[in-house]
């Protein structure tokens, strides 16, 4: 890669494209670059005002609570102007059995799970059935399971911003987001222009010269962020950065999508999303206040588009009515260097999966803290590309080996897509060495870095023995000398888990508190002291 513009100091930046990446990059870069104070970046936005935003309905990870508080955007703000509602984690539903069989067909990944007082890890002594041989993880180790079926809230309307007595996201309008985060980025300074870009030439150095716009002429900068979506008009078409794709391992590459109403209009909200299983892919279920998204996942090489939008017809029954569905392509993939020369992919642009498990507006958050943190002020635009372009794909690798996870393990055999999954040669070799590790011991902290793994060792968990994995600790069993040290703690958080039943207010009642009045602290009541005090979040 060229040394472009070192020595050159940064301080004009362009971000091409709009949506949740551009807007969430712009509102991030605003607040973390002080571009209102002398000597501050100066922010540009260009958008078109003929590319929509897909407005399916969006899921997030923990993470987006500590990238809106740094924004500076109000929890009760945010929820009403994007109808934001929680999310305390993902249901899955008939991927590790078919339906219309005798084995329990669902399992819950949650934000949350116990720690124990007396530092005592659990996991092994549930794999050695101290919390009855039949519980499963997700009951036996979580509060949240039981609490998000029951459609509670995992806060109470005197909680302050961003804290609660159980982890959790959200859900949200993709439209309304981004445009509430337009109107805080240009609050915060950002100039927004509403333009086409028509080309995208380069210097002699192959670096972005600027960009040639329908109604401004050509705009320039010191660096450019690409937001452009599948397009990745500056990264991909301009500056040729390849795109490896992961089709081998994600099979997946479609999408059909409708908005239904709820039978009810005072029916509960679930808050989590729900990942239903089926022939040739899956379907997510999210729920907001006044509506629902649901959209089939699907591979184009085990079914064809009319039958997918059947299959998503059938599952969401007659509330599907005539609506019409929305349909999209994507091809699971990434670019190993995001960052070329003078110029950085950020979203769609730079690499996307699938929407399981939200990856995609995690991986906008954090390259965006990179960003933010690799910002060359000075101009050593190499040597902060390098930095950003390894711990990027890095993410991507293991976030990769995380999405496989939940399809390599499992026991469908009804069709050629579950088939295809559990075949070995459809897993990568990084998966097949961590699942080699587990085989006589769970995962643990030291198997992941949380400055590279969006996931931490709980999640992993959490799926791995929902899909049924089974480790063995049969050999050193005799270590584990706290058998009822454990059974007391596996009694406490059932008790926890009834207590918090009683003290979380229904999902919907919650939202339309917030909506309304907003939410009110009450003073001296920590949220993770008293009643829920034994709980506390996974890291993110």
């Amino acid at each position: 890669m060229a040394d472009t513009a070192n020595g050159t100091p940064v301080k004009n930046v362009l971000i091409v494209g709009g949506g949740t990446a551009g807007w969430l990059a712009a509102a991030y870069l605003a607040r973390t670059l002080a571009i209102s104070e002398p000597g501050g970046a100066r922010i540009t936005l260009v958008e078109s005002a003929d590319i929509g935003i897909l407005g399916v309905g969006e899921g997030t990870f923990p993470s987006i609570q500590r990238t809106l508080r740094r924004i500076g955007i109000d929890e009760s703000v945010f929820m009403r102007e994007s109808e934001a509602t929680f999310k305390q984690g993902i249901r899955f539903d008939h991927w590790q059995h078919p339906p219309g069989t005798a084995h329990r067909d669902h399992y819950f990944h949650p934000f949350q799970s116990a720690v124990s007082r007396q530092d005592l890890d659990l996991l092994p002594y549930w794999l050695l059935g101290a919390a009855g041989g039949t519980t499963p993880l997700d009951e036996a180790l979580t509060v949240q399971k039981r609490v998000a079926d029951a459609a509670r809230a995992p806060k109470r309307a005197g909680d302050d911003d961003y804290v609660a007595p159980l982890n959790y996201a959200y859900h949200f309008d993709a439209v309304k987001f981004a445009r509430l985060l337009r109107i805080v980025a240009v609050d915060l300074g950002v100039t927004h222009i509403v333009d086409t870009v028509d080309a995208v030439p380069l210097d002699e150095t192959g670096a972005v010269a600027g960009v040639v716009t329908r109604e401004n002429g050509t705009l320039t900068a010191d660096l450019y962020i690409d937001c452009t979506g599948f397009r990745a008009q500056l990264i991909g078409q301009a500056l040729k950065s390849p795109y490896q794709s992961c089709r081998k391992w994600l099979f997946c590459d479609r999408a059909v999508a409708l908005q239904v109403p709820y039978d009810q209009a005072d029916a509960p909200i679930p808050s989590y999303t729900v990942s239903t299983a089926h022939e040739a892919g899956w379907t997510w279920d999210i729920g907001l206040e006044s509506r629902r998204g649901i959209g089939h996942v699907y591979s184009s090489d085990h079914t064809n588009d009319t039958r997918a939008e059947q299959v998503l017809r059938d599952h969401i029954g007659p509330a599907a009515g005539d609506k019409t569905a929305r349909t999209f392509r994507f091809e699971a993939g990434y670019r190993a260097e995001p960052w070329v020369r003078n110029c950085v992919a950020i979203g769609l642009s730079s690499g996307f999966f699938e929407p399981l498990e939200s990856t995609g507006i995690v991986l906008i958050e954090v390259a965006a803290v990179l960003l933010t943190s690799l910002f060359p002020w000075a101009g050593d635009m190499a040597t902060a590309a390098r930095q950003f372009n390894r711990i990027m794909r890095q993410r991507y690798e293991r976030s990769l080996d995380f999405l496989k996870l939940h399809y390599c393990l499992t026991r469908r055999t009804d069709t050629a897509f579950w088939r295809d999954n559990a075949d070995a040669a459809t897993i990568p070799d990084t998966l097949h060495d961590l699942l080699d590790r587990w085989r006589h011991r769970p995962p643990e902290g030291m198997d992941f870095d949380l400055n590279l793994d969006t996931f931490s060792e709980a999640s992993w968990q959490f799926v791995l023995y929902g899909m049924g994995y089974h480790t063995d600790l049969g050999a050193k069993a005799s270590a584990f000398r706290y058998m009822a040290e454990a059974r007391q703690q596996f009694a406490a958080i059932r008790a926890n888990t009834d207590q918090a039943l009683a003290a979380l207010p229904p999902h919907r009642d919650l939202i339309r508190h917030i909506y309304r009045h907003g939410l009110r602290p009450r003073q001296a009541v920590p949220a993770r002291a008293g009643l829920l005090s034994g709980m506390a979040g996974l890291s993110i």
